[in-house]
């Protein structure tokens, strides 16, 4: 098969390799449709990603496909069957496990290789986060859910409710989706970002404010000034992945709020915190960190019902010898947010 394999920092090749044997609890999908991602985008520039993939391996996380050949220990799932699998899965059975925060589980297994004509689905994947695909979603939206499962597991975990102001710093395709599901409970919600188009889409996707960073001398002011009398706003999330944009966070949360760090930092990056605004105002610091089935199964649940335009988050197409380019494009200021692989 033909299939894209990461070698080290921006070096991916599309090669032909071996189709992937299955073992008896395993899946064997034929990729329909593989999306583009902030975290592949960070794999390829860095040339590997400490807990997902080490180099050389085939690439890629999100993806939707349909099965054409099952293990002999596979029940519930047959060839022809439209699928849509999440890219990790937990244990049920240790520590964290047992807590229900998989998210967090000790043994928790990661696949990559969406961009390739088919992939294996290991057993414990197959038994925990793989879901057909209703007749009426394309593979395209579907493949949408593991990083819509992100977004929702951090938006509970940060307390999102009804008239709360949310504040979301970034507008890339996890920040635009943070946007439409705090409305969706019902939030006051100011975005923040520097493009133009995307604070469009943001409007669109249901922001009540959106402020351009790029024009806007003191974000922190601006927000503050618009959330609950000038106290700050209820919760923010921060989804850029920017240490001087988690210390604006922590800077623009009103006394008793919650700040979700939810883009991740380079390793060993470090921030400074003022101790009397943390401690005297009582302010919740968390990061979240990836999905958990139930929230996997939420999130197809959201797209299947429209409640999320796919379509202005996923902007494009592009065959897999076009993978590199892709890629590159990304790490510009004015590459697509998401892109369809179609092998």
């Amino acid at each position: 098969m033909t299939a894209a394999v990461l070698y080290g920092k921006q070096d991916v090749r599309i090669e032909r390799v071996e189709v992937p044997a299955i073992g008896d609890g395993d899946v064997l999908v034929r990729v329909r449709a593989a999306l583009t991602c902030g975290t592949d985008a960070k794999v390829y520039r860095r040339g590997y990603h400490a807990r997902m993939i080490v180099p050389p391996s085939v690439f890629g996380h999100e993806l939707a496909g349909e099965i054409v050949a099952v293990g002999g220990d596979v029940q519930g799932f047959a060839p022809g069957m439209r699928v849509v699998a999440a890219n990790s899965a937990p244990c049920q059975s240790c520590f964290y496990c047992r807590r229900h925060q998989e998210n967090l589980c000790e043994n928790l297994l990661f696949i990559n290789g969406a961009y390739a004509e088919y992939i294996r689905i290991p057993e414990q994947i197959v038994r925990h986060n793989l879901l057909e695909i209703p007749g009426h979603v394309s593979f395209r939206h579907a493949a949408l859910i593991e990083p819509l499962a992100c977004v929702l597991h951090g938006l509970e975990e940060t307390g999102v409710q009804r008239h709360d102001t949310v504040a979301v710093i970034g507008t890339g395709p996890i920040g635009l989706m943070f946007v439409r599901m705090a409305k969706l409970r019902g939030a006051y919600v100011i975005a923040i970002g520097r493009r133009i188009n995307r604070l469009r889409t943001a409007a669109d996707m249901g922001a009540d404010v959106v402020i351009d960073a790029a024009e806007t001398p003191d974000i922190v002011e601006a927000v503050r000034v618009l959330s609950n009398e000038g106290r700050g706003a209820d919760r923010v999330v921060e989804a850029v992945g920017q240490p001087e944009s988690w210390e604006q966070a922590i800077r623009m949360v009103r006394p008793g709020g919650t700040v979700n760090a939810f883009g991740g930092c380079p390793s060993q990056t470090k921030i400074q915190l003022d101790a009397d605004l943390l401690h005297y105002s009582e302010i919740t610091v968390k990061g979240t960190f990836h999905h958990t089935p139930r929230m996997v199964k939420l999130a197809l649940r959201l797209v299947a019902d429209g409640a999320i335009d796919v379509d202005a988050l996923v902007t494009r197409e592009a065959p897999l010898a076009q993978l590199p380019g892709v890629l590159e494009a990304m790490m510009g200021k004015n590459g697509a947010m998401k892109t369809a692989i179609l092998p």
